[in-house]
Formats: structure tokens, sequence, C-alpha cells
């Protein structure tokens, strides 16, 4: 019987059993989700190089019992169930609880899949407040190249709030379908090279009805958003990540977001960034769009993001049943009841409290990509949670 090796004692299988096609499959997401530049080409995004403030002592709250979508269980038992990597829990800008999985430690950064469109969002806003990107020109303004595909006659607008008529499904397990395409344009998928993701987007067609009519979370309309942000600033995405976001937030961690074979950067959800970093989104999202003092982003762009947006579109839409007085505006999903949050797929989660001035972040690694009855316990989890803090 051979010894088993510290890799395999944190995680249970072996560094060499984790694989392109693989990685987002239990159990070995557990240590890709944290580790995806070692699979996916990705660009570096620069930290601020300061220095983290210890750790918060979260163990108080494990054994707390709270009152969930599906039943009552502690804060301990719900994020075992929930697959939870990491919770950390900000008030009143102060971080008040860090909570770690065994597998990942403080420091570590997580990929956030989807929540990565509210940051890139955020890259639009900034640049919309510096005067060089218009959300209501078309979409061809930046991208002449878009006519001709779904994105031909659509504005900026309609890519930010997710109202493009494009035909295209969110079939994340289907292997045969157009969306296996995307994620092989992406390197995502073994099978990739053949075709950038530029190219991918820009072949997509258009559905018969109007854009602007019907929320659909399309993956696609975000990364068409960080080419938009680069043609406009004629800058790189990471380049814009590390100046505009990750710098005066002061950042502690490094970040990185994967590319594809052009270096075009998955904005969409390929950002990986560390909890804290993240949960300090949030806080400047909080804030108005200050951080450390100083401006990040516009003061109006951040009020309009967490109160604008079409009910009726939201209600015509994907995600209704999540929130039945929900709103979907420059990529943030507004809850109704004053709090908003970006979601990723897994189990990542970005969610913050006006009225109560929390910020919570939730990263996880669950088996399957999108579990309806989990999100609804995962709402009523930050909710209670902010009760409890």
């Amino acid at each position: 019987m051979t010894n088993r090796t510290k890799f395999e004692e944190a995680y249970g299988f072996r560094r060499s059993d984790v694989a392109l096609a693989n990685w987002r499959m239990a159990p070995f997401n557990r240590w890709s989700f944290q580790n995806v530049g070692e699979l996916v080409p990705s660009a570096h995004i620069e930290g601020s190089a300061g220095t983290e403030p210890a750790m918060a002592d979260f163990s108080g709250l494990l054994g707390e019992t709270l009152s969930l979508f599906n039943g009552t269980e502690t804060v301990a038992a719900f994020l075992d169930r929930s697959s939870a990597d990491a919770l950390v829990v900000m008030k009143g800008g102060r971080f008040i609880g860090d909570w770690f999985a065994p597998h990942m430690q403080p420091g570590n950064r997580h990929i956030i899949f989807s929540i990565s469109k509210s940051l890139t969002a955020i890259l639009a806003g900034i640049l919309e407040g510096e005067g060089r990107f218009d959300p209501e020109a078309p979409v061809t303004a930046y991208i002449p190249e878009a006519t001709g595909s779904a994105y031909g006659d659509a504005t900026v607008r309609h890519v930010l709030d997710m109202t493009v008529s494009l035909d295209f499904e969110e079939a994340y397990l289907d292997p045969e379908s157009a969306f296996a395409r995307y994620r092989r344009a992406t390197l995502w998928n073994p099978g990739g090279g053949d075709e950038g993701l530029e190219e991918f987007l820009l072949s997509i067609k258009r559905r018969p009805e109007p854009h602007g009519e019907v929320f659909r979370y399309r993956s696609p309309n975000s990364d068409l958003l960080g080419v938009l942000v680069e043609r406009a600033s004629g800058k790189r995405v990471p380049e814009l990540f590390a100046e505009k976001l990750w710098a005066p937030l002061g950042a502690c961690g490094e970040g990185a977001i994967t590319v594809d074979r052009a270096g075009t950067a998955r904005t969409a959800g390929g950002v990986s960034m560390t909890p804290r970093d993240l949960a300090r989104v949030g806080e400047m999202m909080r804030q108005g769009g200050m951080a450390n003092g100083k401006r990040v982003a516009p003061e109006a762009w951040v009020r309009d993001t967490t109160t604008a947006g079409s009910l009726d579109a939201w209600k015509r839409g994907d995600f209704a049943h999540l929130f039945a007085e929900g709103r979907y505006r420059n990529k943030w999903y507004q809850s109704g009841k004053g709090s908003y949050c970006g979601i990723g797929i897994h189990g990542q989660w970005l969610f913050v409290d006006p009225a109560s001035e929390v910020v919570i972040v939730k990263m996880s690694s669950q088996p399957t990509p999108v579990d309806d009855p989990l999100d609804h316990d995962n709402v009523d989890f930050f909710e209670a949670l902010v009760a409890m803090v």
C-alpha cells in the first residue's frame, strides 16, 4: 500500500485525476475551482500588494439554527450541504466573519463564474463615467463586424440587461449543444482551438421577436460586453480590471481571468479572485461607488444598477422564480427587497444588503451548475445571516 500524498489527503483524489474534461465535476471541482489557471489559459490581474487584515473568527455562529426554504438547519450544516468553500461577511465596512472549508486556505483565489459579468459591468460603468462608453449606442458602433449577427441591430443596453433576442440556450450539460461549442471556443472544454470566442459570438443568430422585451440569461452577451469595453477603452480586460478595480479597491490578492486562443477574456465567467477581494467589490457598491475614500464607479451608475431595470422583462424571463419582484440591471440582480447580488453557477454569491450594511460572499463547489431549490435556500441563508449579525 502506497503512502497518500498531502494532495490526496486534502482532496480525496490525485492531481492527475483532474483534467479539462472533468474540472467542473465533483469532487474534482473542490480543487480546480481554486486552480483554474492550471487547466485553462489565464491572464494575470495585478493586485495592490496590500496587507490583508487578520481573519475574523466565525465559529461562534456555526451552531446557530436558521429557517431556510427547505427546512431548519444549523449554519454549519448548511455550509456543508451547499458544498461551500468559503464564506466572508462584512458589516459597516469591516470584516466580521471568515470561514473556510478544510480544502481552501485563506488568501486562495476561487473562480466566481458569472459574478464575472457583474464585475465587467462595473468596468463599463466606469468607462461610461469617463465619457468613453455609451450604453445606449448600437453594438455596431463599437463592433462593426457584428452586423449580420444577433447583435447587428441590438444596443449596448440590451447586452447589459440580457434582453438581446438571442437564438442560444444555456444548456450547461448537453455535450452536443451550441453551448458546448461555446465552451470549446473559450478553451473550457476539450477540443477547442479551431474557433475563437469572438468568432463564436458573432456567429449567433437572433430570434424573431424584438430585443428589449424579455430577460434571457445568455452568457455570450457578457463575453460580448468584454469585447465592447476593450474596443471602447483600447485596453485589454485584465489591464482594465487591475487599473480600474483592483487598485482603487485596495484588493490584497491577485486575480486571474481565463482567455481563449487569441487572448480574449472570458468576461462571462472566467474571473478568479479571493473571497475578501470580492467582498470589497460588494462594499464599494454599497458605498455608492466609493472605496478607501475615493470614487471608483459613478454614483449615478451604481444607483441605476441597483434600482432601475424592467420588472416586466424580468417577470417574462428565466429567473422570476428566484426573486418574484426582482429586476436585472447592468448584470446585477435586484431582489425586490432592497438587497442586490451577483450570482455564479456552482454556488457563487455576492450578496449586498444596504439597509443592514452587510456584504456576504459565498464561494462553493456545488456538484451541479444550477440547483434552483438550493438557490432559494441560499437567499434565505443570506437574509437570516443579515438578521443575525
